[in-house]
């Protein structure tokens, strides 16, 4: 299935189908793909966050995911685009934020899809884009999917905004391939892995980092197609249900 132009409704008629995608998401992340001492929770706040997915370790899991059932995690994945900060590259000094779940667990990753509201003044994509620069200072991997179109302040699109503060260098994707779907793993050095892509393209499965060099792939066509076939039908038609995918 063909990803579909949301800039055609409005933001409330998107949020729903937003809702509907993270727990679609949410649900088969925890059907297998994350190990068993792993699980995700949809719209869950860690902190002063409001991530779409949260990973997290159970508080007596393995932190070298020596086990943890029959999930097997793999090595850094291939993309079309895929950028290396400096290995001693630290951010500028900042406030620290503590990232935690109620249920103190460990916080491992999250998983973002971006909403209009996220662009829709500088305020909030200046905290969006903190929000990030938080995550990765507590050692989190991030997924970001953003299916909309650049802006003013992400004229590259929003791996361009954060990597510029990142590295000081710049991104830009292909003109025919504005949004965005990039995978962020922390470390010493900073790893994006960026699959830039089009209303019409599939969305390709996303690498979701549990450790360093240790990712699952996160079905994101799948868990699209299932949300999108069960919203109301008068929306599909508007934002392109017929939408054919280029050759």
């Amino acid at each position: 299935m063909p990803m579909h132009d949301w800039t055609k409704v409005d933001a409330g008629i998107y949020h729903a189908f937003h809702t509907s995608w993270i727990i679609r998401l949410s649900d088969v992340l925890n059907s297998g793909i994350l190990p068993t001492d792993h699980y995700a929770l949809p719209e869950q706040r860690a902190g002063q966050f409001g991530p779409d997915v949260l990973t997290l370790r159970g508080e007596h899991a393995d932190p070298d995911l020596k086990s943890g059932g029959t999930a097997v995690l793999l090595p850094r994945p291939k993309t079309r685009f895929v950028a290396e900060s400096a290995t001693d590259f630290y951010l500028r000094k900042q406030n620290r934020i503590a990232v935690r779940h109620v249920s103190d667990d460990q916080t491992v990753a999250v998983i973002e899809i971006m909403s209009p509201g996220n662009k829709s003044s500088k305020l909030a994509f200046d905290d969006f884009l903190e929000k990030t620069y938080a995550l990765m200072e507590q050692g989190i991997h991030l997924l970001i999917v953003d299916p909309f179109p650049p802006t003013t302040r992400d004229p590259h699109g929003i791996h361009a905004a954060i990597w510029q503060r990142l590295e000081e260098a710049a991104f830009v994707p292909p003109v025919q391939k504005p949004l965005t779907l990039v995978s962020y793993e922390w470390d010493f050095s900073k790893r994006a892995y960026i699959e830039p892509i089009a209303v019409g393209d599939c969305l390709p499965d996303m690498p979701l980092f549990l450790k360093v060099d240790g990712c699952v792939m996160t079905p994101l066509e799948s868990t699209y197609e299932s949300a999108f076939a069960q919203f109301p039908q008068r929306w599909r038609q508007v934002v392109g249900e017929g939408a054919n995918r280029p050759v």
